[in-house]
């Protein structure tokens, strides 16, 4: 029997399941956590959700998302980031994932924007922190700099959180993001108790029109999962293991075969040889 342990599933990789059918499921195949959407649980209701989830036994592993930090009006952005911080404490959550924004409309400076997400940090971390969440910044492949993410690497968003104390600013590692990263062993360990969260997708190629959907299930592409296991294990990270893929394959699949199909390549893939 693999050890599952520390596996979560991502609500957006069986995104054909309500919440309820979530819960059920996993508590069926064993996976103890769950990571989850904004959108949908507001629609269900934040406090039934958190109820849902916590009458099932299941942790809620992380919150997607915040940020979007980037514009050049701020206020907005910065209300509805507290209210996602509200949100993260209701489902019991210490993990907020933060995807930074991209360039502002006809701004060509990264580097302005990533010091604009660095003064969205400072406004929000004490929010944060006062309600027992984490702010959890998460770089996204270079391909989404200019409309999605001017953080790209790791080392960037170490550079943002480190201007912070680790109880309040970490950082996400997602091998999707990052597996192509030359710098990922030294980074990793440079983060060490920053990692607030580690997901899980492989690369494959060619990808999709659209790119965002590209995310391919574990073992079909390119990333050495065991590799980013150990490395984040080392660094001294010893929580969820969360598989967040977007993929419109799987989500037209039955969703408990995807959810056994995810269990086993994690055992095949991820867990010790």
């Amino acid at each position: 029997m693999s050890d599952l342990s520390r596996l979560s599933i991502n609500q957006e990789t069986i995104r054909q399941w309500s919440l309820p059918e979530l819960a059920e499921g996993c508590v069926k195949a064993g996976v103890p956590g769950v990571g989850l959407w904004r959108a949908p649980v507001q629609e269900y209701g934040v406090e039934r959700a958190a109820r849902l989830m916590r009458d099932a036994g299941l942790a809620v592993t992380s919150l997607c998302r915040g940020g979007f930090l980037t514009g050049d009006d701020r206020a907005p952005a910065l209300a509805d980031n507290r209210r996602a911080v509200d949100e993260a404490a209701a489902l019991g959550t210490a993990t907020l994932v933060l995807v930074s924004g991209g360039l502002p409309p006809g701004s060509r400076d990264l580097h302005g924007a990533r010091e604009r997400v660095a003064e969205a940090l400072a406004e929000l971390a004490p929010y944060a922190a006062d309600r027992g969440v984490r702010l959890a910044i998460e770089p996204l492949h270079p391909m989404f700099a200019s409309d999605r993410c001017v953080v790209s690497s790791l080392g960037q968003a170490l550079d943002l959180a480190e201007r912070f104390p680790a109880e309040r600013v970490g950082v996400v590692v997602d091998t999707y993001h990052l597996w192509w990263d030359d710098r990922l062993a030294e980074d990793i360990a440079r983060a060490g108790g920053r990692v607030a969260a580690f997901q899980l997708a492989d690369w494959v190629t060619p990808l999709p029109a659209g790119v965002l959907l590209g995310r391919g299930q574990l073992g079909d592409g390119v990333v050495d999962f065991r590799r980013f296991r150990e490395l984040v294990d080392a660094a001294g990270y010893a929580g969820p293991v969360e598989v967040e893929i977007f993929n419109e394959e799987l989500w037209s699949r039955d969703g408990a075969d995807v959810l056994a199909e995810v269990a086993d390549r994690y055992a095949g893939h991820v867990l010790p040889a």
